[in-house]
């Protein structure tokens, strides 16, 4: 739902009716992850997608149901090798989809306008939905601030608020979207309910270091994956607005100065391009001791030699070293700085979601990673006809 909030908020602030259906779990190769979401407006206008096209149909029509009579319901889809034309996901796949209708008169309607909203303006926050449990629960709502205050309720024991903030808190810390299993008064001795979690945190960082060409086509393609991306050099002539249109943030200052006071986490990616000692050796000593996502230098394999001999006699670890991906990008042939930039998002990709970065012709490996996981996601899908 919250993948679709900028416009739900819209909706919210014209006092629309909608329903939304919310992928709430997935197995197999479903093509899309849980929190994907499609919503239909009491106009019939629908925005989003929870498959693909494979179930938008059918989906679209629980929508509609759901606006009609108020009833928030769970629906699974999965794969009918007895009949191709069933509705289901061609891919193989299995998804839960939780249809929640949010009308005028419905309940948490004030936890969802705040939930949008929140992630609408880009403020971390999570809400937790009832995705399975007894009907008078399904769909009932809070949302969870990072400092732990909340809004709405689930509507049952005390204790199951109480027990659904604390885990909403531990998931938004972590950026995660998911499910957790708890019971009816808020213990976790048995699992009456099933509660959605979605998180909406601030794009994660990409920061780029080197105003070079390179760099140009790398924030282009950052961008595409949904960073924040900050371009920094203490070179002014070169780091400038006008070279990097795209870019969120342009600073001019020392790379490795730069790098200990700004704020970064563990979604983090630093891109190393300036292949210049002067830079590299003090940036990459901050940067290999941080708890970040990656840490990527470019740079030929002599070069690559060279800077991992400096930073040994910098003081780096054999450990902290280890974390270097170097030279950045994945074996694709590369020769221009876009062809180049594709090829180090490639890594930054495959590093982020477990990849290997090679080819699927041939491989027997699952597609996603999910897959390879064990009691994950879906189990028992049915088709719905």
């Amino acid at each position: 739902m919250l993948d679709i909030a900028d416009e739900l908020n819209r909706w919210m602030a014209e006092g629309r009716d909608f329903a939304v259906a919310t992928v709430v779990a997935a197995a197999g190769s479903a093509p899309r992850s849980p929190g994907a979401a499609l919503a239909v407006d009491s106009r019939g206008v629908a925005i989003g997608s929870v498959s693909g096209g494979c179930v938008e149909a059918a989906v679209y029509d629980l929508c509609t149901v759901a606006l009609q009579d108020g009833r928030t319901v769970l629906e699974e889809f999965g794969y009918s090798a007895e009949d191709a034309f069933a509705v289901g996901l061609t891919c193989g796949g299995a998804i839960e989809v939780l249809v929640t209708p949010v009308r005028a008169d419905t309940p948490g309607r004030k936890v969802f306008a705040a939930a949008l909203a929140a992630a609408a303006r880009g403020e971390p926050a999570a809400a937790a939905r009832v995705a399975r449990g007894p009907a008078e629960l399904l769909g009932r709502a809070l949302l969870v601030r990072p400092d732990g205050s909340y809004e709405g309720g689930l509507g049952g024991h005390p204790e199951l608020d109480r027990a659904a903030v604390g885990e909403s808190r531990a998931m938004l810390d972590t950026g995660r979207t998911g499910t957790f299993a708890v019971s009816e008064d808020g213990s976790r001795c048995a699992s009456d309910l099933t509660l959605f979690v979605e998180s909406s945190v601030p794009p994660p960082r990409m920061i780029v270091f080197g105003a070079i060409d390179f760099a140009a086509a790398l924030v282009r393609t950052g961008k595409f994956l949904g960073y924040h991306v900050t371009v920094c050099d203490a070179r002014p002539v070169f780091t400038t607005r006008a070279r990097f249109p795209e870019a969120d943030d342009i600073v001019v200052d020392w790379p490795h100065r730069y790098l200990q006071r700004t704020a970064t986490d563990g979604r983090t990616v630093l891109c190393v391009l300036t292949h210049d000692a002067k830079f590299d050796i003090p940036l990459l000593q901050e940067a290999l001791r941080l708890p970040v996502a990656f840490v990527g230098a470019m740079g030929s394999r002599r070069t690559h030699e060279d800077r991992n001999r400096r930073l040994r006699e910098a003081g780096v670890t054999d450990p902290e070293l280890a974390r270097l991906r170097s030279p950045i990008g994945l074996d694709l042939g590369a020769r221009t700085p876009e062809e180049t930039a594709l090829s180090i998002a490639a890594e930054i990709v495959a590093a982020r979601h477990g990849g290997t970065g090679a080819p699927l012709t041939g491989s027997r490996t699952p597609i996603h990673q999910e897959e390879r996981k064990a009691g994950s996601g879906v189990t028992g899908a049915r088709v719905v006809a």
